[in-house]
């Protein structure tokens, strides 16, 4: 077991809300530690669109230019390796890795994410974030007016159809099994030429994660460009439950209006509090999380 120096503050997570808050916390002269496992949820979506100057660049080149602007402080530092357990102590909290070192800080930052559970329908997970998408804002615009499928059922289901609706009506909404929508849901459905297919899938046919068409356990098929999908998600790490951080009945850490968790030291951004999945908005929670933060460290010490 290796020990370590102390920091003001470690945050879990190196991607968009983590970095964000580095440098936040950085320009206040706060030495940080940032733990990063470099597994973004990410990782296999082409393009990120939606974001002020990076529009249609890929997310591993935006990450990259803003560890490189955040290497540039010499308060922050990068130690790769995930965080595996958490402890409260007297004096803030400390951290132990998967290889065994101990980390402690006074103040922790969660830009953990959410680690998103696939149906176990073959080409599923490897269509996910190129053809198989989660946000209309994201990648809607590059699938506008294309013959598209929803991926949902019950309440989810017609809610995002009115989304997707907005962007292409050649739609198909794909239940996976028995409808769970009223009645009134799927009649106003009709009206607006949306079809609801209630057969299991077998398979997503695609080529690299382009998908070519869905087929049906019946045998059947159906030829789509885009399919958009709400599947469930976990938590990515543990920690946060473990020290007492509540979870909101969707599932996300709760959080105030100021990154606050309810266990009082610990603030926590990005996809891991928000079901709003994107780099903008990671960004500007990340900046505030580090700014609340360092709030908190300036009104104890002063």
């Amino acid at each position: 077991m290796t020990h370590s120096q102390t920091f003001d503050v470690i945050i879990i997570g190196g991607s968009y809300s983590g970095l964000a808050s580095a440098m936040s916390l950085g320009r206040s002269l706060r030495s940080v530690l940032v733990i990063d496992s470099g597994k973004p949820c990410n990782a296999q979506t082409p393009h990120s669109h939606n974001f002020l100057t990076r529009d249609g660049e890929t997310p591993a080149a935006i990450a990259a230019i803003a560890k490189k602007q955040v290497e540039q402080y010499n308060t922050v530092q990068f130690h790769a390796g995930l965080a595996i357990q958490g402890l409260q102590t007297g004096s803030g909290f400390e951290i132990t890795t998967e290889a065994g070192e101990v980390f402690t800080s006074k103040k922790l930052i969660f830009a953990t994410g959410v680690r998103d559970l696939f149906p176990s329908i073959p080409g599923f997970s490897e269509s996910w974030g190129i053809s198989v998408i989660h946000c209309p804002y994201c990648h809607g615009y590059e699938v506008k007016g294309e013959k598209t499928g929803l991926f949902a059922n019950g309440d989810m289901a017609y809610e995002f159809s009115k989304m997707v609706y907005n962007l292409t009506h050649d739609l198909t909404i794909l239940t996976h099994g028995k409808s769970t929508m009223t009645a009134e849901q799927t009649a106003h459905l009709e009206t607006k030429g949306i079809a609801v297919v209630e057969t299991e899938i077998e398979a997503l046919k695609h080529t690299s994660g382009v998908l070519e068409e869905v087929v049906f356990k019946d045998g059947k098929t159906l030829t789509l460009k885009a399919l958009y999908a709400r599947i469930p998600f976990e938590q990515h790490a543990d920690i946060p439950g473990e020290l007492g951080c509540a979870l909101n009945e969707q599932g996300f850490l709760q959080v105030d209006a100021f990154q606050k968790t309810t266990v009082p030291g610990v603030f926590a951004c990005g996809d891991c509090v928000t079901p709003m999945r994107s780099v903008a908005n990671a960004v500007a929670m990340g900046t505030l999380a580090g700014a609340m933060t360092n709030k908190e460290l300036v009104d104890e010490a002063f």
